[in-house]
């Protein structure tokens, strides 16, 4: 009987439903159990928290605002973080990072000439690092 009552009090709450997320470029699919009325940035926010937890690769990071949720079902755009998980009725989504912005030529040969600037080369400062820590010696007594 207090079983029951349980599972009255549960439903109050609202329906609860398996969602399976797929992360782009991981070994496999993620499942959760979640409300219906959550909030797609809060699905995303412990995906990526349980994603990190079970050690996962590659690293996603933590920050929700680089990640958007895709429905199939829905069509192609991404779901926005304010509306409910449940609105569309799927249960399959996928996670996937937002695009960054390309860089362009530009900006590559500006970073050079600040690095050229410091006296930093790009392939040959190992060198110098290694030509420095082999020229410490501890001076004898």
């Amino acid at each position: 009987m207090l079983l029951y009552k349980q599972k009255k009090a549960q439903n109050a709450k609202g329906n609860r439903f398996l969602i399976t997320i797929n992360v782009v470029g991981s070994a496999g699919p993620m499942r959760f159990i979640v409300n219906e009325q959550e909030l797609v940035a809060a699905v995303i926010d412990m995906v990526l928290k349980s994603y990190a937890r079970e050690g996962r690769l590659p690293v996603l990071g933590s920050d929700l605002n680089d990640f958007l949720l895709y429905c199939p079902g829905a069509g192609s755009d991404a779901l926005s973080p304010w509306e409910t998980i449940g609105a569309h009725g799927g249960r399959n989504f996928m996670l996937c990072k937002k695009p960054q912005p390309a860089k362009s030529a530009d900006d590559e040969k500006t970073a050079a000439a600040v690095a050229a600037k410091k006296g930093l080369k790009g392939a040959g400062s190992w060198k110098a690092w290694i030509n420095k820590s082999l020229s410490l010696q501890v001076a004898p007594h």
